[in-house]
Parts: structure tokens; sequence; C-alpha cells
């Protein structure tokens, strides 16, 4: 029977460990109550979908019952991005969120989410003995090399991290790939009793979801996508991109951070807005700013500013609009501080940093030769000043990777699925540009979209209940709404 479905699968494209797949014993939930109204379990997974009947893995699980059980509609599975986020961490901490999950929403659905395979307690991908060493280790390496001159050593820092994560982790990196969390995602499904899969996938979760979509298309009942990918783009590149040009380059992801950067001026200058950072042509400020720190680093309260952890500073809070008052301040402390060179610590808590690196190098294709790197770090530096090269070297553990599996998702991506997916993404998005979800919507069978008038990276960030409302309504029934567009519930200076 087995060798008769792997040809089946072969016939219409599937891997065979996408029908292997179907072989796999579904995991026993045993939920427990573990503080706050959430419940906890485990499920048992097969490590390798090609045998699966082999060596298992744990998942950790946590979910918040529905809170009107006589109008349960199912199981809403969410996958909170990344890659390498704690998804048992983010449902406790955001799952209570209104404006992600409201009390209609919550009222109608079990929501579930889980640590992904590599991630967090389940099947851990380790790099370090222990946390001091990681931290050490880490906090060594910059975000990204600030000259041509500090290339070599960002490299082979990422060589070494590449080299440990090898020694602890071994044969798992060949089986951490987002393809085998969609067949994970799929038993889980069973699991708990749904025959159709409802989910709510956040940035990365996109990617993830683009997956179980066509890797499982007649099981489909709502999926939402929220601040999306290329998928195409993300996974092999268009053309000879996948080893030509580095991952967030061939997305463009500067444009999106540039354009978002300039609403943050915008809007900081704005009459009547609560803005720090306030006062003269602040494009021209910002400028200063950069000059000031390249020339001399720059400690506040805050910390230590060089040029690069000041622009790592700014892209990192792009995405999370209700930072942007705190960050205007950081920023107008740093331009009214005296030059200093005193060190500030960063920190790397849990194994997130690896969880990232061992997904995304599984799922991806990605230039091998560094030349690439250097090419596009001088390009990129002119093209999009401050945001382009930083991009650059996002990933650069990727271009060192040796874990390979086989069984990675590459395409097709526009099967035809069992009910439309919903695609929302911000205007102004400096992760997942609006360009990109756009691309990744077009690349798939059966999509609506909704764009939200705001800025910042998702839902989770990007607070409007407009677009939570029309999300609701699609996962209640499945149907893609009429509407196209969603206001936020405050600006960013309000």
């Amino acid at each position: 029977m087995k060798s008769t479905l792997i040809t089946a699968a072969l016939l219409i494209g599937l891997a065979p460990a996408a029908v292997a797949a179907e072989e796999a014993q579904t995991p026993v939930l045993s939920w427990q109550d573990c503080q706050d109204g959430f419940q906890c379990s485990t499920a048992k997974v097969p490590l390798d979908y090609d045998q699966p009947s082999g060596t298992k893995i744990d998942l950790a699980l946590i979910r918040m019952p529905a809170t009107d059980p006589a109008k349960r509609i199912g199981s809403l599975f969410v996958n909170f991005g990344g890659p390498g986020a704690s998804g048992v961490d983010r449902l406790r901490a955001r799952g209570k969120w209104e404006w992600l999950f409201s009390p209609e929403l919550r009222a109608r659905f079990d929501v579930v989410s889980w640590d992904p395979r590599g991630i967090g307690r389940s099947a851990t991908v380790r790099c370090f003995d222990s946390v001091e060493e990681q931290q050490t280790f880490l906090n060594g390496i910059p975000v990204y090399p600030n000259t041509a001159a500090d290339e070599p050593a960002f490299y082979d820092s990422y060589r070494e991290f590449v080299r440990r994560c090898e020694e602890k982790s071994g044969d798992l990196l060949d089986h951490v790939s987002s393809a085998n969390t969609a067949r994970d995602l799929d038993l889980l499904r069973k699991a708990v009793g749904d025959k159709k899969l409802t989910y709510h996938g956040i940035s990365y979760g996109t990617h993830l979801g683009a997956i179980y979509a066509n890797m499982f298309p007649d099981k489909v009942r709502a999926l939402a996508f929220d601040g999306s990918l290329d998928f195409i783009g993300n996974a092999t590149g268009h053309g000879d991109q996948g080893t030509t040009v580095p991952l967030d380059t061939r997305q463009d992801v500067p444009r999106g951070v540039a354009e978002t950067f300039d609403q943050f001026l915008k809007l900081c200058a704005a009459p009547g807005a609560k803005c720090a950072f306030a006062g003269g042509d602040l494009k021209q400020k910002w400028a200063d700013l950069v000059t000031k720190v390249t020339a001399s680093p720059v400690t506040t309260p805050d910390g230590r500013f060089d040029r690069v952890s000041l622009i790592s500073l700014v892209w990192d809070a792009l995405a999370q609009p209700e930072t942007w008052q705190d960050t205007a301040r950081i920023l107008q402390g740093v331009h009214d501080a005296p030059a200093s060179l005193t060190a500030a610590a960063a920190d790397y808590p849990s194994n997130r940093f690896e969880g990232f690196n061992a997904v995304q190098c599984s799922d991806s294709n990605f230039p091998r030769d560094t030349a690439a790197y250097t090419k596009y770090g001088k390009s990129e530096d002119e093209r999009v000043p401050y945001w382009g090269r930083a991009v650059v070297y996002d990933m650069m553990a990727c271009a060192f990777w040796q874990g390979r599996d086989d069984d990675r998702y590459t395409g097709p991506w526009n099967r035809w699925t069992s009910a439309p997916i919903l695609f929302i993404n911000s205007r102004f998005d400096p992760s997942t540009p609006l360009h990109g979800a756009r691309d990744g919507a077009a690349e798939m069978a059966r999509t609506g979209f909704l764009t939200v008038e705001g800025y910042g990276h998702t839902s989770m960030y990007v607070r409007s209940a407009c677009a939570e409302k029309v999300k609701r309504e699609y996962l209640f029934t499945g149907v893609l709404p009429a509407q196209k567009t969603c206001g936020i519930d405050k600006g960013p200076f309000a």
C-alpha cells in the first residue's frame, strides 16, 4: 500500500513524505490546566515522515478553550511567526489581546498554538552548552558588518556558529523544515478532531500556511495570512535569484523599511504629534544623527549606540508602532548626548536565534559564496541608504548551513484549495512589505486581500478593530470579505 501511495504522490507532484505522512499515527492529546485559563498538552509526531513509524519527537501545545462551547466551531491554530518564536509562550502572552483575538472570536474557537519542531520546547535545536555561552558568542557578532573591512570577521563568526549547531544538533537539522511542520500541523488538526484546518498565520506563519495549503489543499477550511511573504521569493527566488541574491534583498525588504521610516518621520513632524524627535528637517536630523554615531559611539541611559546598533534599533522598532513614541525619545536622547565609548550588552534569550536559522536555512535557497553578500552589501547601501546594507546580512548563517531536508517544499504554490484564503497586510510594513504580500497572494489560486491603512508589522502590532472583525467573520464563515481596506484605531504618535 505504501508504494502505491508514494507512486500516486509522485504522479501529482507531491513529495513522497507528503503522502507517507498519512500513515503516521494521529497523536493522542491529554489536555491539562496550565494556569490562567490555558490548557497544555504534548503530541508525539515522526521525526522523519519518510519513516512515519520510526523515531518520534514531542511537540508542546497550548490552547485557550472556546468561551461559548455551545457555539464552538472548532480549533483555530495560530503560528505567530519567526521562525523561532515559541507559540506556547506567545499565545500565553498575547492570546487575550482583543485587537488580535476578540472576545467574539475566542467564544467560538479553541485557540491553539504550539512550539514547532526545533523551537522552544519541541525537539529543540541547540548550538551552545549554556545560556552564558550562547550570550557571550552571539553578543560578539554585530547585527551586520558596517564596512567591507568588517566582513571577513563577520563571515568567520557565522562559519563558527554553523559549526557549533552541527556539533550540538546533528541530524535534527535535516528534519526541521516548514514542510515537516506542515505535516505536523495536519496531524494536530486530526488530533483535535477537525475535518479541515482553520488557521491564522502571522509573518513567517504565512509561509507555513502556504505550504500547508499546497500540500493538503483539500483540508483547508479557512486560512488567514497576516503580514505575508512572497512565497516563491522566500523559498527559491525568482529565476536564478536563489543562488545569487540574499533572501530579503531579493524580496526588496529595504523598500518596505524605507517607506515605513519615511512615515515615521512624516507622522513625527505632524502638528500635534507626541514625538520627542520632532523639530526641524527630520530627514536631515536623522542623517546628522547617523553621521554622529558613525564618527564616535554615543551612550545614553538607553544603551550604547554606534551606526549599526542605531540603525538596528530603528529597524526593529518600525515593526511595532506602539513603540514609536519611545523610539523617538531614544533618538532625541542620542541626538542630545555627548560622544562616549562605554559598551552595553544585548540579550539573546531562548533558542529563537538558533531556531530561526535552522528553519529558514532548511526552507530556502541562499547564495553560498560570500562574494554575493559583499557585492550586494555595497550596491544595496547605495540603493537604499541606511537599510539596504543591513538587510543583506540578516540571514548570514544560511550561506554556510549544512543541514538539508530532502522533503522541504519549494512549490507549486497555486494548487486549488477547498476554500479561499484571506491575506491581510498593513500599508507600511518594514518586515513583510505590501508589495511582497501582494506577490504572495498572486502566486496562490484562491485568495482575497485586505489592506490595513496603517504602519507596522501584522495585526499583533497594528491595532485595527476593523481588520479584526473582517478576519473574524472570514474565520467564522470561510467566505472572503467584500471589504478591501480597513483603518487603524489610532496613529503611532497620537
